[in-house]
């Protein structure tokens, strides 16, 4: 047998195996989490290894009081995924109508530095959010920003919108200037060409920026608490997370119907676009 045919036999027995051993490190963590979320809190007492529940032993009452208004009982859980789709939505749609323009300057236009503009947009995360945390923290006390949605909309907004560019720029570099050239012969304003001939074609590169932006907003935890800790109304679920996490009161089960009511989302928008997510992380591999 020579080197090449054990090889690739090697790589064909190796590679099921690495697959199933990633998809199985990968979705147990989920997998168990959303077990201890069904199974009722004496039974986890009793067992908290088993990995396996028939469907006659599970139970809703966690996510039911997960979702219950605060002032029935509950944890409120139906305002605070509220008002983090609020924040999210806000945030992903305002830097995708500027981050799109955006790229599309630095890509296609000629201006002294545009060489070196786009690694500028990524030199705020040169700084750690902590270092940014206090002076955003001031500044939005003076402008009466702080303990509002908006003003953290705003900073979410800042957070993405450098890379959202930078990932878009590399994107929309691969579309040939041809076709813009020939949607300038047949009249089209630069407007024009950006609504119908660049977005059609950076479909995927503009959904894969909207779903890292929706997640970024979606997961953050520390100008969240910074910014809308002092009332309760206005908490993004990760905050609602963070709270069951720390009481001592709460059942590691209700934690874990929190952790899939915040996770859950995520995952279903994921799965959903996860074709478009792809093609947009990966066409712009072709050209530099």
């Amino acid at each position: 047998m020579d080197r090449h045919t054990f090889e690739k036999r090697l790589l064909g027995v190796l590679r099921p195996v690495i697959v199933t051993v990633l998809v199985v490190v990968t979705l147990f963590p989920f997998y168990y989490m959303l077990l201890l979320s069904v199974r009722p809190i004496d039974e986890v007492l009793a067992n908290p290894g088993r990995i396996w529940a028939g469907p006659a032993e599970w139970t809703l009452r966690t996510y039911r009081e997960v979702l219950t208004p605060a002032d029935s009982g509950g944890q409120g859980f139906l305002r605070l995924l509220a008002n983090s789709a609020i924040v999210s939505a806000a945030a992903t749609v305002i830097t995708l109508l500027v981050s799109i323009p955006g790229a599309y300057a630095v890509s296609r236009l000629r201006f002294a530095g545009r060489r070196q503009v786009h690694f500028l947009f990524l030199a705020v995360y040169l700084f750690p959010s902590i270092l940014l945390a206090i002076p955003l923290f001031v500044l939005f006390t003076r402008l009466g920003l702080r303990g509002s949605l908006g003003g953290l909309t705003i900073v979410y907004i800042a957070q993405t919108l450098p890379v959202s560019i930078y990932m878009l720029r590399n994107y929309l570099s691969t579309i040939p200037v041809s076709l813009e050239e020939a949607a300038a012969v047949d009249g089209y304003t630069r407007l024009q060409t950006i609504r119908k001939i660049v977005l059609p074609l950076a479909a995927p590169a503009v959904m894969a920026n909207a779903l890292y932006v929706f997640m970024i907003a979606w997961n953050e935890f520390l100008f969240a608490l910074l910014f809308l800790v002092e009332d309760r109304a206005d908490w993004t679920v990760s905050l609602g997370l963070a709270q069951l996490s720390g009481g001592i009161e709460v059942s590691k089960t209700v934690l874990m119907a929190g952790s899939v009511v915040l996770t859950l989302p995520i995952v279903i928008i994921f799965f959903a676009a996860e074709r478009l997510l792809t093609e947009g992380l990966t066409a712009g591999a072709d050209k530099g």
